[in-house]
Order: C-alpha cells, then structure tokens, then sequence
C-alpha cells in the first residue's frame, strides 16, 4: 500500500498532458501562453501572452508540442526531486560485507581474552598493582599487541589507570583496586 500511495502522490505532482490541453484552450479567453507557463517555460508563456500566441501560429504549433512539453518538465522534475520514472525497476544495490581472514576473531576470542586478563591482573598483584607491558609479556606469554590491547580496554572500563615512570618513562599500568 505504501507504494502505491507514493506513487499516487508522485502523480499529483507532476503535469498532466489533459491539463496543459485544457489550459492551451485558454486562447479562446484571450489567455494566451498557459500551457507554457503550467510546464515551467515562463519566458516563452509571457511573450505568446502578451503577443496572442505569437498571432495565433504559437498558439496552434503548441498542439503539437505540448505531449514533449509535459514530458520535459516531468522529467526535469524527476532528475531535480531523484524520483524514478513510472515503470523503471526499483533496483535495490547489494549490500555486502567482506572481512578479512585475518581480521575476523576466532570463536574462542572472548575466552581467551578473558584468560588474558586474569593472568594480567594477578602479575599485577605480583607486583603491587603496578604492570608494564613488557612485565605483562613476560608472565603471560601473549604478543605485546594482545597485552597492550587489553590493558587498554581496562583504562577504557575504569579498573586500570596510564601513568609515565618518571624515573625510565616506560608506560605503566596501575590497577585501581589492587
């Protein structure tokens, strides 16, 4: 239903071929150029207005022109508003997701980290609440990124604090409760 609605609204707003006719017969009025105007050609709509449809020769050349007219503005229209015309397929762009093999974690990720974490926090108690990540390395055999990552995400979960050694300037780790 909504896309019949939507495509309902879409033609409400653009012209309509009957209409522009409709309104071409406004030269028996004296109203000469409306169907210009109603397809957004202001100039032109003005100068057979204000000359009686160039003598009339306009007014009767637009009979055959107004179907393009129409179909100009809609078209105009459609590129300005990014509508589809009627009957093009809605094409939906595929969306896919490609992770490297090396970038995807393992199944037992989570676990591990885990593990990696409490061997961490007790080298820590080892050494009173204090850890680098070399001292980390060295007691839990993990690669300095796996260590490093994870004392980050203990500074990032508010149980470790980042300070400097003033005496080496080595990064050290400080758990809070330990």
């Amino acid at each position: 239903m909504g896309s019949k609605l939507l495509h309902t609204w879409q033609e409400l707003v653009m012209n309509n071929i009957g209409t522009a006719y409709v309104l071409w017969l406004g030269c028996l009025l004296q109203l000469h150029g409306l169907q210009r105007l109603y397809n957004g050609k202001i100039f032109t709509g003005f100068l057979w207005l204000f000359t009686f449809g160039l003598m009339g020769f306009g007014q009767l050349i637009d009979l055959m022109l107004i179907p393009g007219m129409v179909e100009e503005h809609n078209a105009n229209y459609r590129a300005k508003h990014g509508i589809l015309p009627p009957n093009a397929p809605h094409l939906q762009p595929m969306i896919q997701r490609v992770v490297a093999q090396e970038l995807a974690p393992p199944p037992m990720a989570t676990l591990n980290r885990d593990r990696l974490v409490v061997k961490l926090v007790k080298a820590a108690h080892a050494r009173n609440g204090k850890l680098s990540v070399t001292q980390g390395v060295m007691d839990t055999e993990a690669s300095f990124a796996e260590v490093e990552t994870a004392l980050r995400g203990l500074i990032k979960t508010g149980y470790v604090d980042a300070y400097n050694d003033p005496d080496t300037g080595v990064v050290m780790y400080e758990f809070r409760e330990l």
